[in-house]
């Protein structure tokens, strides 16, 4: 599973770094979300999964492996892409 972030679209929450600080970070300078691990493993997957699910802006998208993986899925669950390719972050 590869992960995708929209730091246009991200409020800033920090839940996704407060759950998962291994994976994600949040900016000192904006306090949007910064990706420190893009491919996570499968270890993390259900993690993951459930750190992009209550993003409440739908920042968090995930790319591949898994039950979900065949396409991308926003943090919301509607399987609607977080944003167009310049605005989001792919590490």
């Amino acid at each position: 599973m590869t992960l995708r972030i929209d730091r246009r679209r991200c409020a800033g929450s920090g839940l996704c770094a407060v759950q998962l600080p291994d994976v994600f970070d949040q900016s000192e300078e904006d306090g949007k979300v910064l990706l420190s691990t893009p491919e996570p493993g499968p270890r993390l997957a259900g993690a993951v999964r459930a750190a992009a699910a209550r993003c409440p802006s739908g920042a968090i998208t995930l790319h591949g492996g898994g039950p979900a993986g065949e396409r991308p899925r926003d943090g919301n669950g509607t399987g609607r892409p977080g944003g167009r390719a310049q605005d989001t972050e792919e590490a």
